[in-house]
């Protein structure tokens, strides 16, 4: 029987991708306790605040100040799918959206032909830590919709099929389908709205023992099963531990099989979109010529221009999960408990 496993990968910061995807960061981080301003009750002396990746005492405030995230930057060209697993996100743009989401929600935001956004981690709870975890992926636009107008789009957690497809496994389905499970609509002009493009972004986890055969797909498909937890794992004949990457046959049938600690899994599958790949920071384009644009275009409309009264809005403590879109329309959910 053939294997199916065409290459392991170890993962490092980020996970490279494959066609359609560009890369995916995963962010685990164990804050302190949040302060009145919803930031770390820590000293930050030590760190380079605005760039700090340290994860000193197992965590980092990226480019934020007073309270970690990602105050406001552009982006053309692509989409970020936003899921995060625990701990919340305030998001703001260059649109008028905002929201609070977190502990099971994603988002997934069009950036077509430019978006100003900010992706803060309020600390909410004063007494104790704020865990968060989250993966960022970066999911390329065809050439047709690059510069598509921008869009956001939420799928709270409540929304998002768990499947148990076998004994000791659950499979979360943020794109794709998985037995008749689907996951809910992506936006209109991602590559994921093509029916052709076989998306899928699974969240996979295994108990103990536990095994599953991943649905096949059409051999053209580029497939990524990301271990990032557990022990010991297999997929086919090949066993591999965590922070490691197997490249995958779609159209071979593949058993996973956790052979020790509990193990979760990312897979990220879709038909390669086969178009050339220019980069330049937070702008993906197919030329060179494209990106001298995005830059230009930048500087002269600064995408929109920033609506809010800072570059790194968080909530209220106060605020629950919600969703203030573009048209005015407002989605309210209540809060989770934490993981």
């Amino acid at each position: 029987m053939t294997d199916p496993v065409l290459e392991l990968v170890e993962l490092g910061f980020p996970w490279d991708g494959l066609d359609p995807f560009i890369f995916t960061v995963h962010h685990v981080d164990d804050y302190p306790a949040g302060n009145h301003a919803l930031g770390p009750a820590a000293p930050l002396t030590g760190r380079q605040l605005g760039s700090d990746f340290s994860y000193r005492d197992g965590w980092s405030m990226y480019h934020g100040v007073d309270v970690p995230g990602f105050p406001q930057h552009p982006h053309r060209g692509f989409e970020t799918v936003t899921v995060v697993r625990r701990g919340y996100v305030d998001h703001s743009d260059s649109l008028g959206a905002t929201a609070r989401y977190g502990e099971g929600d994603v988002q997934w935001l069009t950036t077509g032909s430019g978006i100003m956004h900010a992706e803060m981690f309020p600390l909410l709870d004063e007494e104790g830590p704020n865990k968060l975890e989250l993966f960022q992926i970066w999911l390329n636009l065809p050439p047709q919709s690059k510069m598509v107008p921008a869009y956001f789009r939420m799928l709270w957690g409540e929304e998002i099929p768990t499947i148990a497809p076998a004994a000791g496994v659950s499979v979360d389905v943020m794109a794709g389908v998985v037995e008749s499970a689907a996951a809910p609509s992506p936006p209109p002009d991602s590559w994921a709205s093509h029916a052709d493009s076989h998306l899928a972004i699974w969240l996979i986890r295994l108990e103990p023992e536990a095994s599953w055969v991943l649905p096949t797909a059409p051999a053209t498909v580029n497939r990524m099963l990301h271990c990032f937890t557990g022990s010991e794992v297999s997929a086919g004949r090949t066993r591999f531990g965590p922070a490691v990457g197997a490249r995958l046959e779609g159209d071979v049938e593949t058993t996973i099989t956790n052979h020790g600690e509990p193990a979760e899994f990312l897979l990220l599958q879709g038909q390669p979109i086969g178009a050339p790949v220019f980069q330049l920071g937070p702008f993906v384009m197919n030329t060179p010529e494209e990106l001298r644009q995005a830059v230009t275009d930048y500087h002269r409309t600064q995408f929109g221009g920033w609506p809010w009264s800072t570059p790194s809005p968080v909530h209220a403590r106060t605020d629950g999960r919600f969703a203030l879109h573009v048209d005015g329309r407002v989605e309210h959910r209540e809060m989770q408990p934490s993981r």
